[in-house]
């Protein structure tokens, strides 16, 4: 009987494991096991972690078989949802925007799930059937796990478009004119129209988002139960399904068009043509794609040496992987159409741009997933035309169809993959050799390269392969020798030195980082695939297409109309110009014409529409403000001006007290009051702020992993981590500037100035410890002083540094190199001695002043209070990212403004993190003598000062400089408190 019952019990326990093992997904994996945190985890070491490989390399070690089965997972059926880090139900909406069944709402924290079963194994393309619901006017962002787990790298960052158009064309497709009728201002130009967003559902298959990967991004799934999760970086977004499922594979031209002349098609009548206007796109992807001004050919349809017209479309705007334009047109017969294209592209010499080409949302056939266009100096009819070059034909049913036009890397993606992985790999060799050698090696010295390294042959020869392979298949894609080829010969040619004799390293490593920051440069203009477009054309079989006035005497008379006009013509004015209007505002800008325009249309179309207040906007140097004002031809506004100077004009009356308006201090909310400091002095408010930066730390995920350390919080952790640096021939980058020293003083308790502002109070004990701690990191430390930061942060000579945030930008549009290798923190704190962080930097920024000889002070009070709302801010922000993309992100010192900025959500959080210890830097009658001071005194104490007729440089002690220099710059606050008739520190009273 014992044993009877062993046995059931022993049954009844197999029973239940096999129960649960059938319950159990396929890699062990259950919905909601992983936080938020750990998939943040994640991605923050995904670059830098061997075990996730790229897509090249997981597809290869992948079984190759596509199963025909069809999943179709349902959005509202989602296993788990989180948001801003805890559990959450989903917003569920039932037949959203005409969607048939529930969908979900996806919020730009989040984290949803969903269990998949899968029957049949192999590869599978995944597809998101989305809606994108408003958002901060960016592409929106998603990570995709696989049962918990990055299958490989790319997966780190899907990109979703967004559908925009321009108001004028969505305006026309309303009233349904055939193509719209663009607002002029008073002077005939063609005003850029503002772009609208008109979101629709679109179902879109996972792709790389640097380009890299031209295919789709497949998956692997086993047999068994899966979890797929969706980690929200940016935007929210509507899902209503998921799809794995497989596709055929395009077919060639030549069975395509086959297949259309056994199906009947022919050739249509002659004279047949559809011309579509590029500036008239019906949709893009991109709010960077707007109408273009292009003045430089009579070609260009419309064209005018006089007035800027909007007459093309794309540029340099449209040149990054994934952009697209889509047209709608009618064909007015069933038939064959040959296409031709007027086109610009003198942006990429030596090599051809490409497009992936849509009729109808589908390629037709394989030739048109990567179309290249070739380098040309100026504008021209080009047909399309395959290999052979025999003019390619497509069949069009008579009716309505839409051609879209997406900027791809094509064929030369693997080069510039393979070059990225050459540049990376360079950097970790340099990494390597100068922990050696120092950046600055001996050249006597024999530091036995060979010996101490003795892989260091075979890494430098397969680099030198990688380049070679690249430059023979660049060669072999552009069918000749091109310019481009020049820096990776460069390369090559010190390459094939240094393998040859290792040892010539000590003699050449500038030169060797001077190379492979030329071939990250090389690599930067690469990616780009600019394009400029006047015309598509579809047209009979046979017949040449030319553009009008293409021929050499409309060429030279273009070219004299566009002489005259450049005497008669006031370039410095922008926009609409009111004449005769006593109320009309002079605005002066002190920026760039792209910006000035941008102002000026927001100014035209919501300001003025709406108040009635005309604004004349001039483009012009700020340096002559004070002159032109005090000669009586000054402006009434003035935007953009440095921090510095509203103070500074506010004591010689040139600027308007802002305490004169009673709505001031309501005005005043939409600030920090950081921002205010700089702009206010003894109960004045001289402008209103517009930009705000800060310090951020910037780190290299990759090196920091190679040496062991994590991200320093306390400065503290940051010595320790600098001596580890230093034993590895790297430091900190922190180049001396005020960002650095207000930094450093604000954390240890110092201030600029006492509390009436009448004397420094840098000679405290509190500023004087400050000023020695700066001086310490380069006398101590040895920090370098001069060499940019930017260039010794992508080689990895810096992999810290302290910089303006800002520079965020800077790296997203000019380092591929090293994307996904870098991520940004709050700087490091300052203990106190009751354990809590100090973490206080200095701000900087611009704003907005009225001029004290205004005669509508009323109207330039709504004028500057309009431009620094939060409204007005967002569009402009919004209005500079679509002209020039991610780099110039406007700094806007609005809160709501600056909330709205397309910053993912985890680099939003810690921007703002470090916002809440930001400190404003005081202006005050003489300040401008404070850090010109501090940063003698920083010299006299870091590398000495010449004396006359000494031997050598006589270094100076920290207490002893700094406060040398406070008394220069007392004396220079009490000359200035003089000259304006202010109190002395010891209670006289300046002036007569």
């Amino acid at each position: 009987m014992v044993r009877k019952r062993g046995a059931k019990c022993a049954l009844a326990v197999f029973t239940a494991l096999v129960l649960l093992s059938s319950l159990t997904p396929a890699y062990g994996y259950s919905a909601g096991e992983k936080s938020r945190g750990d998939f943040d985890d994640i991605l923050e070491g995904y670059s830098v972690d061997e075990n996730i490989p790229t897509y090249r390399d997981y597809i290869q070690s992948q079984p190759q078989n596509r199963p025909d089965a069809v999943i179709e997972i349902d959005a509202a059926g989602y296993a788990r949802y989180e948001e801003g880090g805890a559990e959450a139900e989903a917003e569920v909406y039932a037949g959203f925007e005409g969607q048939d069944g529930d969908s979900v709402l996806t919020g730009e924290d989040a984290v949803i799930e969903y269990r998949v079963v899968v029957e049949e194994a192999g590869l599978y393309d995944l597809s998101l059937l989305y809606y994108p619901v408003e958002g901060k006017s960016s592409e929106i962002q998603r990570s995709v796990f696989l049962d918990g787990e990055l299958p490989f790298r790319e997966l780190s960052t899907i990109e979703f478009a967004r559908v925009w158009t321009n108001d004028v064309a969505d305006a026309a497709a309303k009233a349904g004119l055939p193509e719209p009728v663009w607002s002029q201002d008073n002077q005939g130009n063609d005003l850029k129209p503002k772009m609208v967003e008109i979101p629709e559902w679109m179902d879109a298959y996972l792709y790389d988002s640097d380009g890299y990967i031209t295919d789709r991004l497949s998956l692997y799934l086993s047999e068994g139960e899966h979890v797929i999760t969706l980690l929200s970086l940016r935007e929210p977004m509507i899902l209503r399904k998921l799809t794995l499922k497989n596709t055929e594979p395009l077919k060639s031209y030549e069975e395509t068009l086959a297949e259309w002349i056994a199906s009947g098609a022919k050739d249509v009548a002659p004279g047949t043509q559809i011309v579509i206007q590029g500036q008239n796109a019906d949709k893009t992807s991109s709010q960077m794609l707007y109408p273009d001004q292009d003045q430089s050919s009579p070609t260009v349809t419309p064209s005018s040496a006089k007035l800027l017209l909007n007459n093309a479309i794309g540029g340099f705007s449209w040149r990054m992987a994934g952009q697209w334009i889509e047209w709608e047109f009618q064909a007015p017969e069933s038939g064959l159409y040959e296409l031709s294209t007027h086109v610009l592209q003198n942006f990429s010499r030596g090599i051809y741009v490409s497009r992936k080409i849509f009729i109808d949302g589908k390629v037709p056939f394989a030739e048109f997933s990567e179309y290249g266009f070739t380098y040309r100096q100026s504008w021209d009819m080009v047909k399309l035309v395959g290999a052979d070059e025999a003019p390619y034909k497509i069949y069009l049913e008579a009716g309505t169809h839409t051609i879209r036009l997406e900027a791809v890397l094509g064929s030369f993606s693997e080069i510039i993959s393979t070059v990225r992985d050459v540049v990376s790999e360079l950097n970790r060799i340099y990494r390597k050799v100068i922990r050696l050698t120092g950046v600055a090696p001996d050249r006597n010295r024999d530091y036995q390269v060979v010996y101490s390294l003795p892989e260091l042959r075979g890494e430098l020869t397969a680099v030198r392969d990688s380049l070679d392979w690249s430059i023979s298949e660049l060669q072999r894609l552009a069918g000749r020798r091109s310019d481009r080829e020049r820096v990776l010969k460069t390369m090559i040619t010190q390459l094939n030195e240094l393998i040859e004799d290792p040892e010539r390293f000590s003699r050449t490593v500038a030169s060797f980082r001077i190379n492979i920051r030329a071939c990250g440069t090389w690599l930067t203009q690469a990616i780009d695939q600019p394009l400029r477009l006047d015309t598509i054309t579809f047209h009979t079989p046979g017949e040449t297409m030319k553009a009008a006035n293409d021929n050499i005497f409309a060429g030279i008379w273009y070219e004299i109309s566009r002489l005259f006009y450049s005497f008669v013509i006031d370039y410095n004015q922008v926009g609409n110009v009111s004449e005769g209007d006593t109320e009309a505002i002079t605005l002066w800008i002190g920026s760039g014409r792209d910006q000035a325009n941008v102002i000026k249309n927001l100014i035209d179309e919501t300001f003025t529409r709406n108040t009635g207040i005309g604004v004349n906007a001039m483009l012009v140097d700020m340096g002559t403000l004070l002159q032109a004002t005090l000669a009586g031809q000054g402006p009434d506004v003035a935007i953009q001006v440095a921090n510095d100077l509203p103070m500074n004009y506010g004591l010689r009356n040139a600027v308007q007290d802002l305490t004169q308006f009673p709505d001031l201090n309501e005005v005043l909310q939409r600030f920090r009051p950081s921002v205010m400091e700089a702009f206010t002095y003894d109960g004045a408010v001289y402008a209103l702020p517009e930009t705000q930066t800060f310090p951020m730390m910037f780190y290299r995920k990759d090196i920091l992993k190679e040496l062991s350390l994590t991200v320093p919080d306390t400065w503290d952790e940051m010595k320790t981590t600098m001596a580890v640096l230093a034993n590895n021939m790297m430091e900190l980058g922190m180049i001396p500037s005020e960002w650095i020293f207000s930094m450093i003083l604000y954390q240890n308790g110092g201030k600029y100035y006492n509390e009436d502002a009448t004397r420094s109070a840098l000679d405290s004990d509190e500023g004087i410890n400050a000023f020695k701690k700066y001086t310490e990191f380069f006398t101590d430390y040895k920090l370098d002083k001069f060499t940019s930061v930017e260039e010794r942060f992508r080689t990895g000579e810096t992999p810290l540094i302290i910089n303006d945030f800002s520079f965020y930008n800077t790296l997203q549009v000019s380092a591929p190199d090293i994307k996904g290798l870098w991520g940004f923190a709050p700087v490091p704190a300052t203990v106190r001695e009751d354990g809590s962080l100090n973490r206080s930097v200095g701000s900087f920024g611009s704003g907005c002043v009225i001029m004290r000889s205004n005669n509508s002070a009323a109207n330039s009070w709504e004028f500057i209070k309009w431009w620094t709302e939060a409204e007005t801010q967002t569009l402009y922000g919004r209005e500079m990212e679509s002209l020039m993309g991610a780099a110039a992100r406007h700094p806007s010192a609005n809160i709501e403004a600056f909330a709205q900025l397309p910053w993912p959500i985890a680099d939003y959080q810690a921007l703002n993190e470090q916002f809440t210890h930001v400190k404003g830097i005081p202006q005050v009658p003489g300040g401008y003598f404070t850090y010109r001071n501090v940063n003698n005194a920083f010299y006299a104490v870091v590398t000495g000062i010449s004396v006359i007729g000494a031997a050598e440089d006589v270094f100076e002690f920290p207490r002893e400089a700094l406060t040398d220099k406070v008394i220069l710059i007392n004396d220079e606050i009490d000359f200035k408190r003089t000259e304006f008739g202010l109190p002395l520190f010891e209670g006289e009273t300046g002036g007569e």
